[in-house]
């Protein structure tokens, strides 16, 4: 039985399709079960919109452990733009601000970190 070229795209075609819906897949249940989830306070220090095809912004947050003490910076992504609204009201004031983590996320293309803001509040 002779094997047509018909019945190997076929197969390959099968392969792509499956190895597509198993990717797509994981993205989906990465992007909606966190790893972890918290809350950091202190001061949003810079913020932007960046990105080539999918648009999140990208912020650092200062925290300040102990009056003059040197700050921590955390980095994070906000891809809500309602988020983004809140956060941008709110610079120059002390924030609390609740994260998911979601880790596994191709590098760059649903944000910058594996952080998340889904939440802020005036402190």
């Amino acid at each position: 039985m002779a094997v047509t070229k018909g019945k190997v795209y076929g197969g390959i075609s099968l392969v792509v399709l499956l190895l597509a819906g198993g990717y797509a897949l994981y993205i989906w249940a990465a992007l909606n079960w966190s790893y972890s989830r918290g809350e950091r306070a202190g001061y949003i220090q810079k913020f932007s919109e960046k990105g080539w095809v999918i648009k999140t912004w990208e912020g650092e947050l200062a925290m300040m452990p102990l009056p003059g003490a040197l700050p921590e910076k955390f980095a994070f992504s906000a891809r809500d733009n309602a988020v983004a609204q809140s956060i941008n009201a709110s610079l120059g004031k002390r924030v609390v601000i609740k994260y998911e983590q979601h880790k596994g996320l191709p590098a760059g293309l649903f944000g910058e970190t594996e952080y998340f803001v889904t939440e802020v509040k005036l402190n």
